[in-house]
């Protein structure tokens, strides 16, 4: 049997001459030590089971501020991450824009030198046209000059022979 705090308040006990009956006094004194060591025993086992289950929720506690500690970390570090992808992307774009640029300004050079280039070749072709055609004009004159001299030989020629002729 268990004894409650009513059941020890409102315990009465038979009186005697002297007082009340020690034996009935002994066995409820025995029966209260037994609940009150029980109860004892049951509260120092439930403490124990609190204090263990404390120590778990304070592990758990722990552990989920480690957890949160950690995905806050994990996010700024993925927010830095993308950060710095999107400069280095940026850098990249830019470079590639800056080589582009670059090669078109290069390719832009190219094509006013290829420009100049042939302007220089189309001169020099009409250079050496006017001067190929002077030196043939210079050569047909010099043939025609020589046809003059070949005609006029001829004709001197004949005239010695028509004076070398013995009918002459």
């Amino acid at each position: 049997m268990t004894v409650s705090k009513i059941d020890i308040l409102n315990r009465e006990f038979s009186r005697r001459m002297r007082g009340y009956d020690r034996a009935e006094v002994d066995a409820f004194m025995t029966e209260a030590a037994e609940t009150v060591g029980e109860m004892t025993e049951r509260i120092a086992g439930l403490e124990e089971t609190v204090a263990t289950l404390e120590n778990a929720l304070d592990e758990h506690k722990s552990r989920e501020q480690t957890l949160r500690d950690t995905l806050v970390t994990t996010q700024k570090m993925i927010e830095d991450l993308k950060a710095n992808a999107q400069k280095e992307a940026q850098l990249i774009l830019d470079a590639a824009n800056a080589k582009a640029e670059n090669m078109l300004n290069q390719a832009h050079l190219r094509l006013a030198q290829i420009h100049d280039d042939i302007s220089e070749l189309k001169k020099q072709r009409t250079q050496f046209e006017v001067k190929l055609r002077s030196i043939l004009e210079s050569h047909l004159k010099l043939l025609e000059q020589d046809k003059e001299e070949q005609a006029a030989l001829e004709e001197a020629e004949s005239k010695l022979k028509y004076l070398k002729s013995p009918g002459a």
